[in-house]
């Protein structure tokens, strides 16, 4: 919390990851990046009204195509009215095991019931303003009817046979079977090449047999008639091998969601590609809905890519696109990459298992970012459709995916913390994207007990990462053959206990309060998507998956409890035209770092790798006067792939020239990496005057710097839990925000915007202290007075004051105390003011409240809800589950109490009411009027203006999950878990305060 006058509550890698930049940055970063560029100052209601466009969305889970228009379109109301901006239909029902009951021949995925399910969804939302996105296939992977296990556009896998020859045995049989049969419905399986090797137990690792490279023979021509004969050479123990292409058989989860079955198609060949784009044009895409999709069209979804398999993940042409890649064959290989059940098998010396490993799967990430999300994405655009997707799950550069994709999304349920995201970010960032999506409040066993509080605590650390579009997971479509109350739940049941994610919408108490949730959210990513993501550091990834949880030395750990912020980018971003240094900066026209960190590669023991190619561009940036920092061994640096002739020579030339640059600083050590970059001049745009769990975001328009601030952590398993903040902050201002900035407080909340009071000035620096509750956001623009409608000029500003707070209020500046005595205030222009505060009255405690509640319980089918009311007075504010009324209720609370203040009490005061502890969502009402939104994460709201003398009633209405209710209305699927604390526990007090005006 801040002094303020409210309270809160064969393709290159450039071709492909360039196309679709073409269209300008200020294109792909929308329209408030546009308004920015020209010069606007945000209007008032810029930030208290967002628009539809970055509002939240919702992931609404049907059961295939068994759905009403009528309620499709009622559906679509009831996110619209609750202040959301559109949803993604997605197909799943993981809570039905008898999918019978979906009737898939007339009612699955992609059938003429479920084609218009979705032309009322697009008729509607193109009514409301909202946008629907559509996820390729039922479930996940993508999948589409009428591709079979055996097709060329079906996943694949490569299994592997095997044969043990000891002491010179010889072989004459059939060519070694798979050693896992291939799965329901795979009938045809292509031998590739059958080899023999030898073993070797010092090339062993873990599990994995060690063989001898060298010693790898092509047995393949030998073979005849399905059988080979073959003799080794001595009388070592040897392995036959054989390799066997065929389909994986995967189908999309949960199903079967069609008829005929979909099956999971090839992601790393055209064909599968053609496969889903052939159906929807085909199948699904008839005139109506291309119409639809031009008025209410949003984008085409991918889930994250979890391809399951035995073997190894494969495509045919995968031996071709090796060679292609790196002048060599791949067969000879082989034994180094096949997996079983994701284990490795084979390996030989560690180190040239390590180059190919890294080759293979370099490989394999080139065909899936070109074959599949760059095809995806041309012919979404062909329908005037944009592609999101979550580029994660497989052993391929999800940083360059990230840069294909119009719309990167993690997901906050599958990453194991920030990092995750700044690894999509900086992808995003430097193809000049604007977007980078969340699945968000995914939680095991979330069903019908998460709280909101929990949802923000989860997400405020995300939008520090980069995150500026959430997906909350979910919205479940009204019912479903054989469900119980409240309805259908895409999760829940799952394997009898309570689901993955919430089914949000009216059937929960807290969906009556979910406007005030929308609003924030769609004012943090105003914010966010506003202008362009800047970044103190780009870390440099030799191998760039995510999903991972990895980090960054000492920028994770010891960078960001500082205030520093870092991204991270792989190979091919370097390809890309923002890879240029301007004024010592990476990217100048986008996140604009300021350094360029590089360590040995996490994927590959930490070893200090790095390609020629890479090597080279690297140079070039720190040419170019780009601060450079690495930390390892670089002067004796490997190729992550297996070196050409004298390629190994030629990197360590380019790394001493490197090494050799007055901007570039090697450390041994990950604690001097900080030292590294202070001695290069290197300071971040955010500095905290103590290490703490603050984190930050700044994105930059031609009008003003945002700062998005957090008191979060790295990932939700960190212990001990977030602690409260109170310490400075210094934020720096760009050029861009030109002369004369004054700092502003933009409430996500209420969406008020107001000038800061007290601070100290320095050049570009503004310096203010910042006091935040575990999760509590706050938001601050350095603008030009006149911003977001202020009147209050150039005004001097507070540097000290010994009152509470001081503000800026109708124009005149003042100062605020909760107890009488003589204040003095400094200001920025020297002045030094005296003020004399009368005695205010003391703090209390409210104990004494009336409570009436709304007991939500089954009605007479599963969508319908019996209401059951109680009345209770209370001495002491207690959780409903020690209440023993309450003990089982889920619903709505409205607590009464009366408060008397003296004859004394006079428009000059007012007060703060501090909820303290309450469950889950609330408002508040003063003598008949309405506050605005809570904070959840810190309940405390000013009763300014609302307070009289005499007698005053204070009204607090909580909603609550459904929990409770459900372990005893439903015991068999929520029974075993312990009952939740609902309500307002408190303890509630009301701190009187007066203010007086100074200047």
């Amino acid at each position: 919390m801040l002094e303020s006058p409210f309270h809160r509550g064969g393709t290159t890698r450039r071709s492909v990851l360039a196309a679709g930049l073409s269209t300008g940055l200020l294109a792909a970063l929308g329209p408030a990046a546009t308004a920015a560029a020209a010069g606007a100052v945000p209007a008032a209601d810029w930030f208290a009204a967002p628009t539809r466009t970055v509002r939240p969305r919702f992931r609404w889970w049907w059961p295939d195509g068994l759905v009403d228009p009528v309620e499709i379109a009622r559906e679509i109301d009831q996110i619209a009215d609750a202040g959301f901006g559109g949803a993604e239909i997605a197909a799943v029902h993981h809570s039905i095991t008898d999918t019978s009951v979906l009737d898939i021949a007339h009612h699955g995925w992609g059938s003429a019931a479920w084609r218009d399910g979705v032309a009322a969804a697009l008729r509607q939302a193109a009514r409301r303003g909202l946008t629907v996105d559509l996820t390729l296939g039922p479930s996940w992977p993508v999948a589409v009817p009428g591709v079979t296990p055996d097709d060329d556009a079906a996943v694949k896998e490569l299994a592997y046979g095997k044969v043990s020859l000891t002491a010179g045995a010889a072989y004459d049989g059939p060519v070694p079977p798979p050693v896992r049969a291939a799965a329901s419905g795979v009938t045809v399986q292509t031998l590739l090449a059958v080899q023999a090797a030898r073993v070797n137990t010092a090339n062993s690792s873990g599990k994995a047999t060690g063989l001898d490279s060298d010693s790898v023979t092509d047995l393949s021509a030998q073979v005849s008639d399905g059988n080979l004969s073959w003799t080794p050479p001595d009388q070592a123990t040897w392995v036959i091998l054989s390799y066997w292409q065929r389909g994986s058989g995967q189908q999309p989860e949960a199903g079967p969601h069609s008829s005929p079955a979909a099956y999971v198609v090839d992601h790393f060949s055209a064909a599968g590609t053609a496969a889903v784009t052939r159906y929807w044009d085909g199948e699904i895409l008839d005139p109506t809905l291309r119409r639809l999709l031009g008025s209410a069209g949003g984008a085409f979804f991918e889930d994250s890519v979890e391809l399951e398999t035995k073997g190894l993940q494969w495509t045919p042409g995968v031996p071709d696109a090796f060679r292609r890649r790196t002048g060599r064959d791949l067969l000879p290989y082989l034994p180094a990459v096949v997996l079983d059940s994701g284990n490795q098998v084979f390996a030989f010396e560690a180190r040239l298992t390590q180059e190919i490993r890294h080759d293979f799967w370099a490989t394999v990430s080139d065909l899936f970012n070109e074959h599949h999300l760059g095809a995806l994405k041309e012919w979404a655009h062909g329908h005037g459709m944009k592609l999101r997707s979550q580029p994660y799950g497989l052993q391929t550069d999800a940083i360059a995916s990230a840069a294909v994709l119009d719309i990167p999304e993690g997901e906050s349920l599958g990453f194991k913390n920030l990092d995750d995201y700044r690894c999509l970010a900086g992808g995003r960032d430097m193809a000049g994207h604007r977007i980078l999506s969340c699945e968000a409040g995914a939680y095991a066993g979330g069903a019908y007990n998460t709280t909101w509080d929990r949802f923000l605590r989860t997400m405020g650390g995300a939008y520090a990462a980069g995150v500026n579009q959430t997906v909350i997971h979910g919205f479940s479509y009204a019912t479903a053959p054989g469900v119980s109350w409240p309805g259908f739940a895409a999760f829940s049941p799952y394997g009898g206990a309570p689901g993955y994610g919430e089914s949000w919408g009216p059937r929960q108490p807290t969906w009556r309060h979910v406007p005030d949730v929308a609003g924030y959210l769609g004012r943090v990513h105003q914010v966010l998507q506003s202008g362009t993501a800047r970044a103190d550091v780009a870390v440099f990834r030799q191998t760039g998956y995510t999903a991972t949880g990895i980090g960054a030395s000492w920028l994770t750990a010891t960078g960001v409890p500082l205030g520093w912020t870092h991204q991270f980018l792989s190979g091919p971003l370097l390809d890309l035209p923002s890879a240029r240094v301007s004024g010592n900066r990476l990217a100048p026209d986008g996140p604009a770092y300021k350094a360029l960190f590089l360590e040995g590669d996490f994927f590959y023991g930490s070893s200090p790798t790095l390609a020629v190619a890479d090597a080279r561009k690297l140079l070039g940036l720190a040419r170019a006067g780009l601060p450079t920092v690495l930390f390892g061994a670089f002067g004796q640096a490997l190729t992550p792939g297996l070196p050409d002739d004298g390629e190994t020579a030629e990197l360590r030339a380019l790394t001493t020239q490197l090494l050799s640059l007055p901007n570039v600083r090697q450390v041994s050590d990950k604690t001097l990496v900080g030292a590294a970059f202070a001695e290069l001049g290197m300071t971040p745009d955010a500095s905290y005057a103590t290490p703490s769990t603050l984190l930050n975001a700044h994105r930059v328009t031609a009008e003003a710097d945002f700062y998005y601030l957090c008191n979060g952590k790295h990932a939700e398993t960190v212990k001990p839990p977030v602690a409260v903040i109170d310490h400075d902050v210094t934020l720096h201002s760009t050029r861009r925000s030109g002369a004369g900035a004054v700092p502003y407080l933009l409430d996500p909340w209420t969406g008020r915007v107001s000038r800061l009071a007290r601070y100290t000035q320095d050049g570009d620096a503004f310096t203010f202290r910042v006091t935040l509750q575990p999760g509590e956001t706050l938001v601050v623009a350095l603008a030009r007075p006149a911003a977001f409608g202020d009147r209050s000029g150039a005004r001097p500003h507070v540097v000290a004051t010994d009152a509470d707070i001081a503000l800026f209020t109708d124009g005149s500046l003042a100062v605020r105390a909760t107890a009488a005595g003589t204040y003095t205030t400094t200001l920025s222009n020297g002045r030094t003011l005296t003020t004399e505060i009368p005695e205010v009255p003391a703090a209390v405690t409210l104990d004494g409240w009336s409570l009436t509640v709304d007991d939500w319980r089954p009605g007479a089918d599963a969508t319908s809800t019996e209401i059951v009311g109680h009345s209770l007075t209370l001495d002491a504010l207690l959780p409903w589950s020690q209440i023993p009324e309450l003990a089982d209720v889920g619903g709505i609370g409205r607590y009464r109490t009366a408060v008397t203040l003296p004859r004394t009490w006079t428009s000059s005061m007012g007060a703060l009411l501090r909820l303290g502890t309450v469950s889950d969502t609330c408002r508040v009402s003063v003598n008949g009027s309405r506050l605005g939104p809570v904070d959840r994460l810190n309940p405390v709201v000013d009763l300014c203006g609302l307070l009289r003398p005499g007698a005053n009633t204070v009204e607090v209405e909580v909603a609550t999950p459904l929990f409770n209710r459900l372990r005893v209305s439903n015991p068999a699927v929520f029974g075993a878990a312990a009952r939740q604390s609902y309500g307002l526990v408190g303890p509630v007090q009301l701190v009187p305060y007066a203010q007086r005006t100074v200047a």
